[in-house]
């Protein structure tokens, strides 16, 4: 497509269309060929912790069925991927020794995806952390920016030459959140102080990488976070804008703002209060790591009210009447996305911005019917949500690519495999892949640069 046809579409040339992925809710075969034990398998085979009892041992199989799926993204028309490495696999006691047969899979995947025209988009943690290093106290201890520098540095030496963007960690805020405040997630700890202290060294974690990179990297690498704008109703009161607020620096500014600011949201010191470290100003300047971009995965909204009773924020959400919401309980509301695409990029200096997860888990069959899967909600999503992208190119914002949540349906970590989020149905026993309409419609769009949207 000229430039011309691509401005007129309102998305820019070379604009990235993709879907993403993580390596433990796709690849199954966790400790095939001398990978290591992740914190997920441990934690998958907790009682109670998953639910139906669902592991990542097979997941969608695509350790074993990589080339297939890679085909799948072809003929979708897909030019991005966005995947992440398991840990684990490449240093399965998470330092030290390189498993040159781990590695070698990514090096496979992404020798396939460029076969294909596909871009390589790789994510170094997105929430598998070797369980060696969980046993040395995983992201609580001071060591592990180091430990995490050294594992990046193993997978750019291999891949750097053929991978042109790099995420360091995905989601921070879930990883301390899930795995370290409310214990929903790997580790399972449930523990304000700890929470705070993990966050802070994600951050380290970051920073040490960013700083590694520039000495040795080809490439661009940036901080992919999850983003949920909160909102509070009309006749809101003082108490529930205080409330937002620090909802907001709780889950929105936390990691941001010290990656890129170099400072804490002051808000913090109220909402952690006596488990808030006295980090040093040195400490906190010490986050702050210039990156090429930064990836936002937005899902949905918050309206939300003050609630005594909630923890750590006062803050509990209010359903809106006459919203659509998914089979996970988020609210449908595109127009957020533009909003966030826009503060991002007014708050942080304009950085080049990528969606790098953005979907919705709609009721699908356990199984085709008559070979088809039609999700009408879910093209919905994705047309209102592309338009959103759109609206947000118009007025300013450097989005360069977008990829969809997810391409196949997955094993959605606690949830196991209830909820479905891909555009590729997964039949979880046979593992036949059938792509549903939402994919048909997103090829359209693809194949478009954009342009499918209006019609």
């Amino acid at each position: 497509m000229d430039s011309r046809s691509a401005a007129a579409s309102g998305f820019p040339p070379g604009f990235l269309w993709g879907c993403a992925t993580s390596a433990y809710q796709i690849e199954g075969s966790p400790r095939a060929d001398g990978a290591g034990a992740s914190i997920w398998d441990r934690f998958v085979r907790t009682p109670g912790r998953v639910l139906g009892g669902d592991t990542g041992d097979i997941a969608c199989d695509h350790y074993r069925r990589m080339r297939e799926d890679v085909a799948l993204m072809r003929e979708l028309g897909l030019t991005t991927y966005r995947f992440s490495i398991a840990w684990g696999r490449v240093m399965p006691e998470g330092r030290g020794r390189v498993n040159a047969a781990g590695l070698g899979f990514y090096e496979r995947l992404v020798d396939e995806l460029l076969r294909a025209g596909i871009t390589p988009m790789a994510t170094l943690y997105h929430w598998d952390l070797p369980a060696a290093l969980d046993d040395r106290g995983g992201w609580l201890n001071p060591d592990i920016a180091d430990w995490f520098a050294d594992y990046a540095q193993v997978c750019w030496s291999a891949l750097d030459d053929r991978v042109p963007l790099w995420a360091t960690i995905n989601e921070p805020w879930v990883v301390a959140d899930g795995g370290y405040m409310h214990g929903v997630l790997a580790p399972g700890h449930r523990s304000a102080h700890e929470a705070a202290i993990a966050a802070h060294r994600l951050m380290q974690s970051h920073a040490r990488a960013v700083q590694a990179y520039r000495a040795v990297g080809r490439q661009q690498i940036g901080l992919v976070v999850n983003i949920e704008p909160k909102h509070v109703m009309p006749d809101a009161s003082e108490a529930d804008r205080h409330a937002q607020r620090l909802a907001d620096a709780y889950m929105n500014r936390q990691y941001l703002d010290p990656a890129l600011l170099g400072r804490y949201p002051e808000e913090l010191r109220e909402v952690f209060g006596a488990a808030w470290p006295d980090w040093s100003d040195a400490e906190v300047e010490a986050l702050k790591a210039p990156v090429d971009f930064l990836g936002l995965n937005y899902y949905t909204r918050a309206v939300v009210r003050h609630d005594a009773q909630a923890w750590p924020v006062p803050a509990s959400p209010v359903r809106q009447p006459g919203a659509i919401y998914t089979e996970t309980g988020w609210e449908l509301h595109p127009q957020s996305l533009t909003d966030t695409l826009l503060w991002m990029s007014e708050r942080y200096g304009g950085l080049p911005l990528y969606v790098t997860e953005n979907g919705a888990a709609f009721y699908d069959p356990p199984k085709p019917v008559d070979g088809r899967v039609d999700d009408p909600l879910r093209v919905h999503y994705l047309r209102t949500h592309l338009g959103a992208v759109r609206d947000a190119i118009a007025r300013g914002a450097d989005v360069r690519g977008y990829c969809a949540w997810s391409l196949l349906d997955n094993l959605e970590w606690a949830l196991g495999f209830a909820k479905r989020f891909g555009l590729v149905h997964v039949d979880f026993e046979t593992l036949q892949r059938t792509p549903k309409a939402s994919a048909r419609f997103y090829a359209d769009v693809i194949a478009s640069h954009g342009a499918a949207l209006d019609r």
